[in-house]
């Protein structure tokens, strides 16, 4: 993996692309070219690596995205929350691994998946989790629900999440709870194996970095799914995976599955850690100038936190890029311009160089009343999250819209 450097940002040169037509802003645009090329990209790579891609669909909560990637390959879907599983469910994706903890309450919506003919699966990282699970599963048998499931071909199976960073929830490699709670999920028989994520590559820099925590992060979930088996317990499924460390890993071995999100679209949090380049970044925001400061040297757009999200992910990295780096309507960015700040429904474009010393002429020659620019966001699901529907862009030209959904 090269790495890129998060300051290659090009000059704006002439579009050959006409102007876009009219639209209300602002408006999440999704450039499909781009899109494809970032799941090409991820569908390779894990294929090289020798193991299934199953896709995170929280970024995007759009079905023809992951149409697309399941076009592609990918086996199975990755979601954040049940109200994803329901939604894609009911496209007929029946592969879901539902990889947030699961809790009590939430177990007979996990169970009616089941009943739909869902393959899910849900994860633990204590033992009254795991009770939990077990109790609701074997008061279900014998149920309706249950008899409707093993027609469907529906089933539930149960990961135990593996802590290998300190970053987030799961249980250390060595816990001795790790095989307290697989026997007990064994026990009802729905163990099916292990997973981790490893959040802690975004704070990594530099591909040495990235490659070291990527081995990290395999290694010591494979190390938790061997002491499963060295105890006489199933550890099936070996599921490992962030967009960084897919992208760096020298190897999978040991592992059975690689789970990735961002990469579908990328954003500037991913151009900052160098597994991407800003052309690479398939989600703007189209907003539109609505008036001008030259005295202060602000450019005023309508697309505030409300639009681009309150996400200031780069602020840490080697490069802040506030709240977006500005480009023009085509999405070449325009150099030395940055959302500096954002109000509720202002953005408040700005030179990076804080120069304020700026004519009205020389602002509003550059940035007309009315005029569009694109926003390439920090984080891609913060600002993706905004919006109901992708205005879908390919070859400069305006295309389909694109539903996505939210909530829990």
């Amino acid at each position: 993996m090269t790495t890129p450097s998060p300051l290659a940002l090009p000059a704006s040169n002439a579009s050959p692309w006409p102007p876009l037509p009219p639209l209300e802003t602002p408006v999440a645009l999704l450039d499909t070219d781009t899109l494809d090329a970032n799941l090409r990209r991820m569908q390779q790579r894990v294929q090289a690596l020798g193991v299934a891609l199953r896709p995170h669909v929280k970024t995007a909560k759009c079905v023809p995205v992951a149409r697309r990637q399941q076009a592609l390959g990918a086996q199975g879907i990755t979601v954040s929350t049940l109200r994803e599983a329901d939604e894609f469910q009911a496209a007929g994706f029946a592969d879901i691994l539902y990889a947030v903890g699961i809790t009590p309450h939430k177990v007979p919506h996990a169970l009616s998946l089941c009943e739909r003919g869902c393959t899910l699966r849900v994860i633990v990282d204590s033992l009254a989790a795991a009770d939990a699970v077990v109790q609701a599963w074997q008061a279900w048998q014998g149920s309706p629900g249950a008899a409707r499931a093993a027609a469907t071909g529906g089933r539930l199976g149960v990961l135990i999440e593996v802590d290998v960073d300190g970053e987030r929830a799961g249980l250390l490699p060595d816990a001795p709870a790790l095989l307290t709670i697989g026997q007990r999920l064994q026990a009802a028989g729905l163990l099916d194996g292990v997973m981790t994520h490893g959040g802690g590559s975004y704070g990594m820099r530099g591909e040495a970095a990235l490659q070291a925590f990527a081995e990290q992060e395999r290694s010591r979930c494979v190390a938790a799914a061997e002491r499963l088996r060295a105890a006489g317990l199933p550890c099936a499924v070996v599921s490992v995976g962030s967009t960084p460390t897919a992208l760096s890993a020298a190897t999978a071995a040991g592992v059975t599955e690689v789970r990735a999100g961002i990469y579908a679209f990328f954003d500037l949090v991913m151009a900052g850690l160098g597994v991407c380049r800003p052309e690479h970044i398939a989600l703007s925001v189209l907003t539109s100038v609505i008036g001008h400061q030259p005295d202060k040297g602000w450019v005023l757009v309508d697309a505030g936190w409300m639009a681009l999200s309150r996400d200031r992910g780069t602020q840490n990295q080697a490069v802040d890029q506030g709240y977006g780096v500005v480009c023009d309507e085509h999405g070449t960015p325009v150099d030395g311009w940055w959302v500096q700040a954002a109000n509720q429904e202002h953005g408040i474009i700005t030179r990076r160089d804080g120069a304020a010393a700026l004519t009205t002429h020389d602002v509003t020659q550059r940035f007309p009343l009315g005029s569009r620019l694109r926003i390439l966001p920090n984080h891609a699901c913060a600002t993706a999250a905004q919006f109901s529907a992708y205005r879908c862009i390919s070859q400069g030209q305006l295309g389909e819209t694109w539903p996505r959904f939210g909530g829990w």
